[in-house]
């Protein structure tokens, strides 16, 4: 994983997010589902730690956006 630095956190509301799974899919599940409610960066791939179980993918979210679920009206302006 690459290092966390001030320009990634530099305002309250900002995340980063490391994530571990037991394979990809899951761990792509699981960005897609934070995705549909707040902006979060893509990603393409997850990384592997030799000789550990699991993948690891990072992701930052921005948290200042209003929160809404899946199908809220408010999602489509």
């Amino acid at each position: 994983m690459e290092a966390i630095n001030d320009v990634h956190v530099s305002e309250p509301g900002l995340v980063i997010l490391d994530i571990a799974a037991a394979d990809d899919e899951t761990a792509f599940t699981f960005h897609t589902a934070l995705a549909t409610r707040w902006a979060t960066t893509s990603v393409e791939r997850t990384t592997r730690d030799p000789g550990q179980p699991g993948v690891r993918l990072r992701c930052y979210l921005d948290l200042r956006q209003p929160l809404y679920s899946p199908g809220h009206p408010e999602r489509s302006r």
